[in-house]
């Protein structure tokens, strides 16, 4: 027995070099990952938008564009789709700063509110009310709630649903009325838009396709 050769799988000393090698890989890996995803999720800038590059976080002043959500043959998933056109919120054309404090205001009012209690954001948060994702992208904003609020855009009534949602019970499950101000409620919308514009990968899945029934009145197929 004295001369019998050990196997490797029962040698200390491989496990442990081996051990080593899977932490090495493992923690390049990792590394690559982490400036992967952070470039992934750099936001863009106001230049990159006017210049019609595509970021998966756009810049502040995406909410000066018009966005729409449609299928990517290529991709095989629904994509935000920015501008060329203009449409910005409120009849006027904010500046990247502007913007981007309208912007914090709305994140900050949508914590401070605990929105997520209810509301789904990014796939984050509670599922008692619906899917704020691509909530901006809404048929109903448009073509429901303008008359029912007595607005004249789509951006005005989700200011008048935000600040009384007691007045326009237009779910099952109403919202409260959470004392937002019409600030607030603006930076809400200007928030609600920008995430429309997020390039999610498809999430919600099938949303192109609620806007398109509402559209046509019907069924739709892709």
């Amino acid at each position: 027995m004295a001369g019998k050769k050990a196997s490797v799988w029962t040698s200390i000393s491989f496990w442990r070099r081996s051990a080593a090698w899977v932490t090495g890989l493992a923690t390049i890996l990792l590394i690559w990952l982490t400036f992967d995803t952070m470039a992934q999720i750099r936001m863009g800038t106001d230049q990159e938008l006017k210049e019609g590059i595509k970021r998966r976080i756009p810049a502040p002043t995406v909410i000066n564009y018009k966005i729409d959500y449609k299928y990517d043959e290529k991709r095989g998933l629904e994509a935000p789709v920015i501008g060329p056109e203009k449409q910005p919120l409120f009849g006027k054309e904010l500046s990247p700063k502007e913007a981007a404090a309208l912007l914090h205001l709305g994140k900050l009012t949508s914590q401070s509110k605990n929105c997520m209690d209810c509301h789904t954001l990014l796939g984050n948060g509670g599922y008692y009310a619906p899917d704020l994702t691509k909530a901006w992208l809404d048929p109903m904003w448009e073509q429901t709630m303008p008359a029912m609020t007595g607005k004249k855009t789509k951006e005005e009534a989700m200011v008048a649903f935000l600040m009384h949602p007691d007045k326009y019970p237009t779910h099952a499950r109403m919202m409260p009325n959470l004392g937002i101000t019409e600030q607030e409620a603006k930076g809400l919308v200007a928030f609600l838009k920008h995430m429309s514009s997020i390039d999610t990968n498809g999430y919600p899945r099938g949303f192109s396709k609620t806007i398109k029934e509402f559209q046509t009145g019907g069924t739709y197929a892709k």
